[in-house]
């Protein structure tokens, strides 16, 4: 195969070409252990061929060879195939032997056909940043040499960047000038009410088919819309948000779109098993984490205090989505008795030192009750840091008011309590000046801000990221962690495999200045928390099962503390992912390099 090739040209007679001379060994064993040893050995050997035969090793390959042979070998244990209920020995095994297998589809073909010519380190693709200087050069004139690429690497980010709009943009701002006086008409405010967050409450939108009346809207997300009021699935979205989607057609408001405005795949899949909490719904499985109602500690000095579990604007691929009623329900602020027995909860283990206060977003309660809430934590003398975790920075900006800041830095006690808050913007065209403004009067008060980007598919075009922490560093706030989206059955067409995470942290975030990329990739594992996935040995890939989908084992963080299970999780297949980015525009030469990454 030409590197460079459609996507869609991966099938049974390429992967042979790629298993290539490890075919007749195979095809004559006398049975499948017999192949799997052979292999086994075969594979062992070009790794130990690869370091050894060579002075000067070209080091691209020889990472490749590694982590190709890595994942080789996890992939063709019997072990691996008791877990996955499936052997891809077996499969290898029947292709060698011609034997027919009608269930291997082309996203198999793919994965395999990489993994054998990973294996020579071999295969298409570079990095963005790989570039090499003449071994022979020394001193100022390598210097110079070097610095002349980087400037070239450089021009070649801010070309990427470039294709992705932003809410600082000048043009972008005065667009959205109109916008805003648009939505004003359209709900009936002034512009005192727009810098009102209760107007921006009562306002937002519940009802799906309202949007119909205010924004364009595409044939598929009016579909989309009936079916989530026929069915009554919680939605909304606030009037400053609205404002954020744009009336022109051209694309650039994608991601903030597809945040609020579900896929028929979600609505149909809730729909049907809204009632059923036993399927993906409760991923992070906070009923096995939960010791007390409001409570989820999954960790030794941190816990979750959910005291609300609604929201002022409902996103699609919310982990407590399943929780949810409706936004701004009746009832979703827990009862003051059911708040005081969390936190005295909380207060009678003294191993918690850190509170994070989510739930729903908790800066959709009023002040009177947020202010009591976060009052009784600070009484607690153990508590060293109280979180805010909160979207309103996005979604209600003025939400964020001076009498708000000034209550959150009254309970900050320098050397003893720190005051925090963590917000979740998703994409750079979310940045506005609304949300700089916010940023600078909470870090005026000495709290800091903090951003969890949660890694979409509407969110990873090669640089899209990237841009997204360029900005977020330039208005004060600073990346923390970026999520691999959760493996929840409704949310498949947010989904992006760990493979591109890690391509984009290794390839993409690791071009910017040092502060700039701070954020950590990780993978929640359902009870157990964060994966940290720059850690190989926190995770194997398994399997590679017959739709291409990776098959990966997660260790669990305690695992050299206590006896604690693996997690075995089902990624989605990178073929797929390459498609749907292909029918999208992008030229997928520039995403090669996915295959090598575990």
């Amino acid at each position: 195969m030409k590197q460079g090739n459609k996507s869609g040209s991966y099938n049974l007679d390429l992967l042979k070409q790629a298993i290539g001379d490890f075919l007749p060994p195979i095809s004559n064993s006398a049975n499948l252990e017999v192949a799997r040893e052979r292999l086994f050995r075969m594979i062992n050997n070009i790794q130990y061929d690869t370091y050894s035969g060579e002075t000067v090793l070209f080091e691209g390959r020889v990472v490749r060879v590694r982590d190709c042979v890595r994942a080789l070998k996890s992939i063709i244990k019997q072990r691996s195939d008791m877990l996955a209920g499936f052997s891809v020995m077996q499969a290898v095994y029947d292709i060698a032997k011609d034997i027919p297998r009608p269930d291997l589809k082309k996203g198999f073909y793919a994965e395999m056909y990489h993994l054998f010519m990973g294996v020579r380190g071999k295969g298409p693709g570079v990095a963005p940043g790989d570039f090499y200087i003449d071994n022979d050069l020394q001193g100022k004139e390598a210097a110079l040499a070097r610095s002349e690429e980087l400037d070239k690497l450089w021009q070649h980010v801010e070309k990427q960047m470039s294709r992705f709009r932003h809410g600082l943009e000048k043009n972008i701002i005065e667009y959205r000038q109109k916008r805003k006086k648009k939505v004003l008409s359209q709900l009936g405010g002034s512009d005192s009410d727009w810098h009102d967050w209760r107007w921006h409450l009562r306002k937002v939108v519940k009802k799906p088919t309202q949007l119909f009346d205010l924004i364009p809207l595409s044939d598929s997300e009016k579909e989309a819309l009936k079916l989530v009021e026929e069915t009554h699935l919680p939605f909304g979205i606030t009037p400053y948000y609205l404002s954020l989607m744009d009336e022109n057609g051209n694309g650039h408001d994608r991601t903030v779109r597809a945040q609020v405005i579900p896929s028929r795949s979600y609505v149909d899949f809730v729909s049907v098993n809204k009632d059923n909490f036993h399927c993906s719904f409760d991923f992070m499985l906070e009923r096995d984490t939960s010791p007390i109602d409001l409570v989820t500690r999954r960790y030794p000095s941190i816990v979750i205090l959910k005291p609300y579990n609604s929201c002022p604007q409902i996103c699609v691929y919310c982990q407590r989505n399943w929780e949810i009623d409706e936004v701004l329900a009746e009832g979703a602020l827990a009862s003051k008795k059911k708040i005081l027995e969390a936190i005295n909860w909380i207060k009678d283990h003294p191993a918690i030192h850190e509170v994070l206060v989510t739930g729903g977003d908790p800066l959709g309660i009023g002040d009177k009750k947020l202010f009591w809430i976060l009052q009784e934590l600070a009484k607690i003398p153990n508590i060293e840091r109280i979180r805010i975790g909160t979207r309103t920075p996005v979604t209600i900006p003025m939400r964020i008011t001076e009498t708000v800041v000034e209550f959150l830095g009254s309970l900050r006690q320098p050397a003893h309590r720190e005051i925090s808050v963590v917000t979740h913007v998703e994409h750079p065209y979310e940045v506005t000046p609304e949300m700089f403004e916010v940023v600078e009067r909470l870090r005026n008060h000495k709290i800091n801000v903090y951003n969890q980007n949660v890694f979409t598919f509407f969110v990873s075009r090669r640089f899209e990221a990237a841009l997204l922490r360029r900005l977020l560093k330039r208005i004060g706030i600073e990346p923390y962690y970026t999520f691999n989206t959760k493996g929840k059955d409704e949310t498949v067409d947010y989904r992006v495999p760990i493979a591109r995470l890690l391509q984009e942290q290794k390839e993409e975030a690791r071009l910017l200045p040092g502060l700039t990329r701070t954020d950590e990739a990780v993978y929640n594992v359902p009870a157990l928390g964060k994966n940290y996935l720059r850690a190989i040995q926190h995770r194997d890939v398994i399997s590679i099962l017959p739709d291409g989908s990776r098959l990966y084992e997660f260790h669990p963080w305690e695992k050299n503390i206590r006896r604690q299970k693996s997690y075995v999780g089902i990624d989605v297949p990178i073929l797929n992912y390459l498609q749907r980015l292909e029918k999208l525009g992008e030229d997928i030469k520039q995403y090669e390099t996915i295959w090598y990454y575990f």
